[in-house]
């Protein structure tokens, strides 16, 4: 296998150019943040194929009650009907966070081309963190280092506001 190639031995998607790269993680940051007003844990997706967003979703297990409501599920279902097919062969998505296990089979199984995503995961990571589910398949996947830091300090930031949230409500009663 050269580097050019994936582990099936096909070319390497070239992918969204630089800026567009840049643009997709930020509108995934815009998803996350959005979705952290309504008190869903922030984590944004953006779907592009051929340059152009084609869908973009934020967590929103909270608002919907809903385990499967991740962003990248809420994104890959968006595309999927946008675009009138379930493959999504030629798609680059962007997420603030490490995909988890149920994330990661939904784009391997959509077969999506490249995931970008900014902040490990450490606890469901299906990456690197935790599990390696995208190994052997023909999905590409990258981590933005560069954006990891704004992730991960919004995360926290989220979850520290929560848990000074709870601690009030506690001492309200």
């Amino acid at each position: 296998m050269s580097v050019n190639e994936n582990p099936r031995g096909q070319p390497r998607f070239a992918g969204p150019s630089r800026a567009n790269t840049l643009a997709g993680m930020s509108l995934a940051f815009v998803m996350a943040h959005r979705v952290a007003e309504a008190g869903n844990v922030p984590v944004g997706a953006v779907v592009m194929v051929a340059d152009q967003v084609v869908a973009r979703a934020g967590n929103l297990r909270e608002s919907l009650q809903d385990p499967t409501a991740h962003a990248e599920i809420l994104a890959l279902r968006d595309a999927s009907q946008r675009l009138g097919r379930w493959r999504l062969e030629d798609a680059t998505v962007f997420v603030t966070l490490e995909p988890c296990a149920m994330c990661a089979s939904a784009l391997v199984q959509a077969r999506v081309k490249k995931v970008v995503y900014a902040a490990t995961e450490p606890k469901t990571g299906a990456h690197q963190s935790v599990l390696r589910l995208f190994e052997g398949t023909a999905t590409e996947v990258v981590q933005d280092a560069s954006a990891a830091p704004e992730s991960a300090e919004m995360l926290a930031r989220f979850f520290q506001d929560l848990r000074q949230r709870e601690r009030e409500a506690r001492n309200r009663q």
